[in-house]
């Protein structure tokens, strides 16, 4: 990947940092390893619009956890936000070296942290119930395989009865996954949070689909049942609804990919897999 031009001098000023290293580039940021003025270091990402993308409620859950259970946020700005820096491994590196049972249980574990805190105003947070509108404004092209088209609308319809019949309503991470909690000194961390208020079962939804690079574990119906069993157990839910959520966020996932039109999607299968799980008892 090639670095883009370094922050410029007065934003690395406006937050006292220097030495940028650039580290990744995603869909809305681009983050940097920096230096602060203590010798520590911090992570700067730099949004690629002023509204932070869907991550700007998520920066006023991150603040409002003080550093625990997650990343620590150092300041922000209009377009940019100073965080903890978290040294790793990710929950997803332990799963891609062969140690999901690991990653499994430091997942919930991260969650039930986070979840033990007042997280601010949730005004300040979005619903989950918005959070969906995509998957219901779906439409089918006409060449999308029949058994998909009706996998994706048992999934429309799972969304909404699951958003109908919330309960524990609480603040939540958004997009608890692998990736998005690393090891630091003070344990694993969550960061790149969303901020939402929901039922709280949907917390670990996107973890049923991650992390990248482990695409025939996260398929695997055995693995399916392990992690919602030990989700369920840890969040005191029952495994079927952590499923259904997770049935749901696949497809949520699949309709933000394909815009209005879906014609086909590289998660079509995983999907299947899911609700054939469910089927299954």
């Amino acid at each position: 990947m090639t670095a883009p031009p370094l922050p410029s001098p007065d934003l690395m000023r406006t937050f006292d940092l220097s030495s940028p290293v650039f580290i990744t580039e995603t869909n809305i940021a681009r983050v940097w390893k920096t230096t602060r003025a203590d010798g520590t270091f911090a992570a700067l990402k730099i949004y690629k619009d002023e509204t932070m993308g869907n991550e700007s409620a998520g920066l006023a859950y991150l603040t409002a956890l003080g550093g625990v259970g997650a990343a620590e946020v150092y300041g922000h700005g209009p377009a940019a936000m100073v965080t903890e820096w978290l040294d790793g491994p990710s929950l997803g590196d332990l799963t891609r070296r062969g140690d999901d049972d690991q990653a499994t249980a430091e997942l919930v574990a991260v969650a039930n942290t986070i979840h033990g805190q007042r997280a601010g105003d949730t005004a300040a947070l979005q619903p989950l119930d918005g959070w969906f509108d995509a998957l219901f404004k779906l439409e089918f092209s006409a060449g999308l395989p029949s058994v998909s088209k009706r996998n994706m609308q048992r999934a429309q319809a799972l969304a909404r009865r699951l958003l109908a019949e919330q309960t524990e309503i609480c603040a939540l991470h958004g997009d608890l996954h692998h990736d998005n909690i690393r090891r630091g000194v003070r344990g694993y961390c969550a960061f790149d949070a969303k901020g939402l208020v929901g039922d709280r079962a949907f917390e670990v939804a996107n973890a049923f689909r991650n992390p990248n690079g482990a695409e025939r574990l996260i398929r695997d119906p055995e693995m399916i049942r392990r992690r919602a069993a030990v989700w369920g157990d840890g969040l005191g839910a029952s495994s079927r609804r952590l499923l259904e959520w997770a049935a749901a966020k696949t497809a949520l996932s699949i309709s933000w990919r394909s815009g209005p039109l879906l014609d086909r999607d590289e998660d079509l299968d995983l999907l299947e897999v899911q609700l054939g799980v469910l089927d299954d008892g």
